[in-house]
């Protein structure tokens, strides 16, 4: 990949900005019938304020467990943090009661969640799900919570809102309650905003309307945003730094221009030229997109060493026998890869 097929957006925030969420050697796990899946693996990260980190990879990569487990989500039983801390503006979330972490989320820590239908209750008036936390976290009357259900409905083009309070979930097409979903977790102001795959189901103006909206957020509010998406385009439009997982782990992390330019690990040399480049389509059918060999493995069959070797035209015997670190090939750029510097010459 000879050049990047992306315009990346500048950095916006610097190193010594405020720390206000750090994710600490967090490990995630699931109970299944082959027993113990560890979904997220040592995971770790800082997000400081007004900065807007995306988190990419695959289906099952540990995306959406990363955000679930530290929005206080998981599935109980099922779901557990069997290691690590996620500290929220210094104040320990594990170590928080369920009265405590409910005060935190709307204000402090708020999610978009990737299935609407699956988020919104069913038999509740949309009006009444969207009141509730405003009047909640924000102290508000119940005639103020609706002006501003209002001024959220319409800052995502939900046509008609002051008729469509009164609608179930079941009277939204997909698309509109994505916007919803949107609404109801941008309405009081979160200090962190987790943004599960926000732009899916939305066509092209909407999603670009979604992602001003939330630049707004963090320009007017200070917030910090953490986007977990698949969509590089997404990541370019709109990310200050960018962390790619595999397989519950991180791989690869760093400022987005420097990875889009320069990668350093062949997971995300594969996600890069795997989009199709503006204006280098010839007739239809004549160009067909790279893609990555392979699967993504179960998480209770990892192969040894590596575990992207088995799709990697890098990989040699040391990958496939020997895990490599998490190290910094370069300032502010780190991977997880024996090969980096090799990663880094193919990619000019």
């Amino acid at each position: 990949m000879t050049d990047t097929i992306l315009q990346t957006a500048p950095g916006k925030t610097s190193d010594t900005a405020e720390i206000v969420l750090s994710v600490q050697n967090l490990s995630t796990e699931f109970h299944s019938k082959k027993g113990i899946v560890r979904a997220v693996d040592g995971m770790s990260f800082d997000l400081r304020k007004r900065e807007i980190l995306a988190i990419v990879g695959e289906s099952g990569s540990g995306k959406s467990v990363t955000s679930l487990s530290i929005m206080g989500l998981l599935p109980h039983p099922a779901g557990r943090i069997a290691d690590g801390r996620v500290l929220f503006e210094g104040r320990d979330l594990g170590q928080l009661s369920d009265r405590d972490m409910r005060k935190i989320r709307g204000t402090g820590l708020a999610m978009i969640f990737q299935e609407p239908l699956t988020s919104l209750n069913p038999v509740l008036p949309i009006g009444r799900q969207m009141t509730e936390g405003i009047m909640q976290h924000l102290g508000l009357g119940l005639a103020e919570a609706r002006e501003r259900a209002i001024e959220m409905m319409r800052s995502v083009s939900i046509p008609a809102p002051e008729a469509r309070l009164k609608d179930f979930p079941h009277q939204y097409s997909g698309g509109m309650l994505q916007r919803i979903m949107i609404a109801i977790a941008m309405s009081c102001d979160p200090r962190i905003l987790i943004a599960d795959e926000p732009t899916t189901a939305l066509d092209v103006t909407i999603q670009a309307q979604i992602l001003d909206l939330m630049r707004t957020l963090r320009d007017r509010t200070g917030a910090s945003i953490v986007l977990i998406t698949h969509d590089m385009g997404v990541v370019a439009e709109l990310a200050d730094r960018v962390i790619v997982m595999y397989c519950g782990r991180k791989v690869e992390e760093g400022l987005v221009e420097k990875v889009f330019h320069r990668p350093r690990h062949p997971y995300t040399l594969g996600l890069l030229g795997s989009l199709p480049i503006l204006g280098q389509a010839g007739a239809v059918g004549d160009t067909e997109l790279t893609e990555i060999p392979g699967v993504v493995p179960s998480l209770d069959a990892l192969p040894p060493g590596c575990r992207f070797s088995e799709r990697c035209g890098f990989a040699t015997d040391r990958c496939r026998a020997e895990d490599p670190p998490f190290e910094e090939a370069a300032p502010g750029h780190f991977t997880a890869c024996w090969h980096s510097d090799q990663l880094e010459r193919a990619a000019r």
